[in-house]
């Protein structure tokens, strides 16, 4: 698995030819659910303050996510767009705050940050959530705050996203303990199709 990255961390990121031309900068990112990955990115001007711009940046024309900046061939790569779409965009494929359900009907809690593969694939790997007591056991005046697989199906319909029972038994409030424990699934996976 490659390194991962927190959505919440790629807001304001600048978005850089490979000539070295800032043209851009990271609003918002928008998901495709159903394939579990980054679908494109709403976009603000070269400085932060200059606002949101009629452009997008489809995922397909990114050359590269990385955790300073998200690489583009050239300016090219932005796609023109209405405002008023880019907004519908960013609304449609928001994660963040959403609330969590299991598809056996459990709460599990509330989407703090969504981690994302960096490099060339954009995969949705993993939910931060503000997790209920239901989920995690211990204290109850103690906020839980863990990570959780996105797992084999996901399914957004308004504002609750519905994940799949068993991934809760994946999870950890240590990022790199939770990455290794994905890792060693994904492994196992591997091994068995083989």
């Amino acid at each position: 698995m490659s390194g991962l990255t927190g959505v919440r961390s790629l807001t304001t990121l600048p978005v850089v030819t490979l000539g070295g031309d800032a043209v851009a900068h990271v609003k918002d990112t928008v998901f495709d659910a159903s394939a579990g990955r980054i679908e494109s990115f709403t976009l603000t001007g070269r400085t932060l303050l200059s606002g949101p711009l009629p452009r997008i940046l489809p995922w397909p024309a990114v050359h590269c996510l990385g955790p300073r900046a998200v690489m583009v061939r050239d300016m090219g790569a932005l796609c023109d767009l209405q405002l008023s779409a880019a907004r519908r965009e960013a609304v449609r494929g928001r994660l963040l705050g959403a609330q969590v359900v299991t598809d056996e009907g459990e709460t599990a809690g509330t989407v703090l940050d969504v981690l994302v593969e960096v490099g060339t694939s954009g995969r949705l790997v993993a939910f931060r959530l503000a997790a209920h007591r239901e989920l995690v056991h211990g204290s109850r005046h103690r906020r839980h705050r863990v990570y959780v697989p996105r797992g084999e199906a996901l399914s957004v319909t308004g504002r609750t996203l519905v994940i799949p029972a068993h991934a809760t038994t994946y999870v950890s409030d240590d990022l790199p303990a939770f990455t290794a424990r994905v890792g060693a699934r994904h492994d196992r996976g591997r091994g068995a199709a083989r």
